[in-house]
């Protein structure tokens, strides 16, 4: 059974300063931590005033700036229970606010997006299909990877307790209901296996006391060990299933590598909140072997974009906090 202390809430009890406890089961945590990554992507629909009614954002671009700022919130501590003087241990959620940036950038373009417009040709032709591959993975990884931060940050004594019950039936019932019923869920969540904790994310969460403690070489070994281990898990555990095994996506990923090559978006990923930058040294150009859709020809070009990533983070770290506070901005509650 998980225990929260929870002090001076005002909700359990009136004595300022005072605590008390409040025994949760796992399935509770969790449900808490994936509501919270539900409704950053959802709204409130107007006109339902007895129960209100939430739907997911349609816009995948604007869902990737979202994404995009809630990460780069989790880097500067300031999401929801951070803790600013804590800042630097979410290492990867700083690269990873970059790379739904570029998502969001690679969506608006009209390359990608115009399989809105164009028509569906035949099953060989859909125009769409690798826009919906994008934001599918971008949506998923997001509640795949948030929940997990979240819990951290809120419940640090129960979230090792709790790790190995995340996946399938983990949370509370109404919440697994509801998480069935989100874009692409029916082919996702059996893809995924219902999101358990890897063991990648074991390790990156384990460095997290490391980082903390650490300073110096010791401390900047620690965080980009950590980054990687997410980044592993986010491209072989999520993404590489969910988007690149699929035969058709792939075929459009050759396409665009081959004859399409012309009318394809560069593959690259920019160090700045906009979408493109003249600076050699503010982003990562994909060499021009990678397989995309190769988990391993991937991972050497994340591998080296992560490098160039630590470097700027330890060489220009007054540019690229200032980057990542602009994309934090992105977001603002409506409700």
């Amino acid at each position: 059974m998980a225990t929260e202390n929870l002090k001076g809430s005002g909700t359990t009890n009136t004595r300022e300063e005072s605590s008390c406890k409040l025994n949760a089961g796992c399935d509770t945590m969790w449900s808490l931590a994936q509501q919270f990554a539900y409704e950053r992507l959802s709204y409130r629909e107007q006109g339902y005033t007895f129960r209100p009614v939430r739907a997911v954002m349609a816009d995948y671009a604007k869902r990737a700036r979202v994404i995009a700022a809630t990460y780069a919130r989790f880097y500067l501590e300031t999401e929801d229970y951070g803790n600013p003087k804590k800042k630097g241990r979410y290492y990867w959620m700083a690269l990873g606010a970059f790379a739904s940036k570029t998502v969001a950038c690679t969506l608006d373009l009209i390359q990608v997006d115009s399989g809105k417009y164009l028509p569906r040709l035949d099953e060989n032709w859909d125009f769409g299909y690798v826009r919906d591959g994008l934001g599918k993975g971008n949506f998923w990884l997001f509640q795949d990877i948030a929940p997990t931060h979240w819990y951290h940050n809120y419940s640090l004594g129960t979230f090792e307790q709790c790790l190995d019950t995340r996946g399938e039936n983990g949370c509370h019932q109404a919440v697994n209901d509801n998480l069935k019923r989100l874009p692409w869920a029916e082919t996702v969540l059996p893809t995924l296996n219902y999101l358990p904790i890897s063991g990648f994310i074991k390790t990156a969460f384990s460095l997290i006391k490391e980082i903390d403690k650490s300073i110096g070489q010791k401390r900047r070994d620690a965080q980009f060990t950590h980054l990687m281990e997410i980044a592993k898990h986010e491209q072989g555990v999520i993404l590489q299933p969910l988007m690149y095994d699929d035969p058709k996506f792939a075929t459009w990923v050759q396409r665009q590598r081959g004859w399409l090559s012309w009318f394809s978006p560069d593959l690259e990923l920019v160090f700045t909140h906009e979408c493109q930058t003249n600076d050699p040294k503010l982003k990562s150009v994909a060499p021009d072997d990678t397989v995309l859709e190769n988990y391993r020809s991937r991972m050497k070009w994340i591998g080296q974009a992560a490098d160039k990533f630590h470097g700027l983070m330890q060489k220009q770290a007054i540019q690229m906090e200032a980057e990542l506070k602009t994309m934090a901005s992105w977001y603002v509650s409506r409700d």
